[in-house]
């Protein structure tokens, strides 16, 4: 669904991106006759001088080329958008694939932009190779996990709101496997609640505000498709810590010693 809204968004802003470079010249073309007409012709009739004051030419010369900019720059952010849907979706990808996984998580800070107004994003991302996986599964851990942190957020009163987006490779392994550590500067989570997060239906917000099911999907993903680890602890600095683990290269599941 999220790449079929894309496709139909994309078709139209393109129209409109195509066509605003045009626009833009013809207007900077009509602005400069305007300036040569009067320019060779001073002396107009009172009734073009009359109209010009009513429709405030000078304001509408200074004013339209910084519309017709602001446009442009609008149709850029909704392109950005459309891309990072696709991005996100991949939907037309059933194998595995090799992505660099900061696509998908610059993607889905990009569609959560709105959210994140009030809140500090730090990105220390590392060196890392081209992971092979299933990414819009993927991109839907990143979702569930960055979501649910700004929720937390989003409820508590503190000057600063920060949250911590860390990759790195670890090769200590017999295998490479890559580490993204996403944590948040919230209260830390209730012991009697750790063992419980990632079970399916467990949520602690009000009746009808969630379903319990984004940790428990996101463990499934992480776990039972890409072999790896999807682990939660609380900070000794502050703040709740989601670590997710996965092999570089895909692996049988079956076979992965922890």
């Amino acid at each position: 669904m999220v790449a079929g809204i894309a496709h139909e968004i994309n078709n139209p802003v393109s129209f409109i991106y195509g066509n605003l470079t045009h626009a833009t010249e013809y207007v900077e073309n009509l602005m400069e006759l305007i300036d040569l007409y009067k320019k060779y012709h001073p002396d107009l009739p009172a009734e073009i001088d009359e109209f010009e004051a009513q429709i405030e030419l000078e304001f509408i010369q200074e004013d339209l080329p910084q519309i017709l900019t602001s446009m442009q720059q609008g149709s850029n952010r909704i392109r950005d958008i459309v891309l990072s849907l696709r991005n996100f979706s991949r939907l037309d990808e059933a194998e595995t694939k090799e992505v660099y996984l900061h696509e998908g998580i610059d993607s889905t800070l990009l569609l959560l932009h709105h959210k994140l107004a009030a809140i500090q994003v730090i990105k220390v991302f590392g060196n890392l190779p081209l992971i092979e996986c299933y990414p819009s599964q993927l991109n839907q851990v990143f979702m569930n996990i960055i979501t649910n942190a700004v929720e937390v957020l989003e409820n508590l009163e503190a000057e600063t709101k920060e949250i911590k987006i860390a990759t790195e490779l670890i090769e200590e392994l017999e295998e490479p496997w890559v580490k993204i550590a996403i944590a948040n500067s919230g209260p830390p989570i209730p012991e009697e609640i750790t063992s419980k997060i990632f079970d399916p239906f467990f949520t602690t917000k009000p009746v009808g505000q969630g379903t319990g099911l984004g940790l428990a999907i996101s463990y499934k993903i992480v776990t039972e498709v890409h072999g790896g680890r999807l682990l939660v602890n609380n900070l000794a600095t502050g703040g709740v810590e989601f670590t997710i683990e996965i092999p570089v290269k895909a692996i049988d599941r079956h076979t992965i010693q922890y």
